[in-house]
């Protein structure tokens, strides 16, 4: 008997949500940073194990819109818990509740939503006792299906997750094939490939002002070899941004390009010959027609 189960991974930037998708599904197919706003369409990972297929709904971070790019953020999240099977709130233990966690209590509740509490980074708590308190802070807000204190990055308690969320599956056919890990096209994870990598490159507010988009993705063979040739093109705010991502004598760019290409090379399983171009489009994050154009976000 197949079943299904819709889970929405919520919580504020930087909780640790892509990590957590990328390890219940396998495969990184969210990128990571330690940079908030990371995330910022509704990322889909599957997981077929045996009858259920889990579909993971990666959210952004919730935040407060001062932009239209953040406002299309929030939008994506609020509708990503409206028909959802269960919600997973992830929350960081190193870091007081805020307003983030709250609203999205808030918009559970409104929805009569299931809830798994996932409290992330205990193995950076020096007192465990520590944990009781928030535990009983959370409680006080919502009454959770289950609170499962965990660690992402040391693997602690994670195998108590999926246990968690098979109980809400629903019979009824898979929606996607059980061999897929997203069902985010190649060209998407490309592209998020290489913003990943100008975030970690990148430590000043820059990143947050940038955007990638993949303009030509092509297939060749040569002595018997597969090679994909990309272009991708990176959008900035600034000429004066524009200048530090290529860096002095484009050395920046390089590194940017040789880190992306490793990762896209071990994605598609084949040689890559990418080549990055960078454009400013003046405070893009604002022009609705941009973020449009180039499907920065989701609706």
């Amino acid at each position: 008997m197949s079943k299904n189960a819709f889970i929405a991974i919520t919580g504020r930037p930087n909780a640790g949500k892509s990590s957590l998708t990328n390890l219940l599904v396998g495969e990184k197919i969210s990128i990571v940073s330690e940079k908030p706003q990371t995330t910022r369409n509704r990322i889909n990972g599957v997981l077929t194990k045996g009858e259920t297929q889990f579909v993971f709904i990666d959210t952004p971070g919730m935040l407060k819109a001062k932009t239209k790019l953040a406002e299309h953020m929030v939008k994506s999240v609020r509708s990503s818990v409206e028909d959802v099977d269960v919600a997973i709130l992830m929350a960081d233990v190193t870091k007081k509740m805020s307003g983030v966690e709250q609203e999205l209590i808030r918009s559970f509740a409104q929805n009569g939503t299931d809830v798994v509490l996932l409290l992330n980074k205990i193995d950076l708590l020096k007192n465990k006792e520590d944990l009781l308190p928030i535990i009983a802070q959370y409680n006080e807000l919502y009454d959770f299906t289950e609170v499962i204190p965990i660690s992402v990055k040391r693997r602690i308690n994670t195998d108590q997750i999926l246990p968690a969320l098979e109980k809400y599956a629903v019979e009824g056919e898979h929606f996607f094939p059980d061999d897929i890990a997203t069902d985010r096209t190649e060209r998407f994870l490309c592209a998020e490939i290489v913003r990943e990598k100008i975030l970690w490159t990148m430590q000043q507010e820059i990143p947050h002002g940038t955007a990638v988009d993949i303009e030509s993705f092509k297939t060749r063979t040569k002595n018997g070899a597969e090679i994909i040739d990309i272009g991708a093109v990176i959008i900035c705010e600034k000429n004066s941004h524009k200048g530090m991502i290529i860096g002095k004598g484009g050395e920046r760019l390089k590194e940017i390009g040789t880190m992306a290409r490793k990762d896209i090379e071990e994605l598609l399983g084949c040689k890559v010959n990418l080549q990055l171009f960078v454009k400013v489009k003046e405070d893009w994050r604002n022009r609705e027609n941009v973020i449009t154009e180039y499907n920065i976000a989701d609706e």
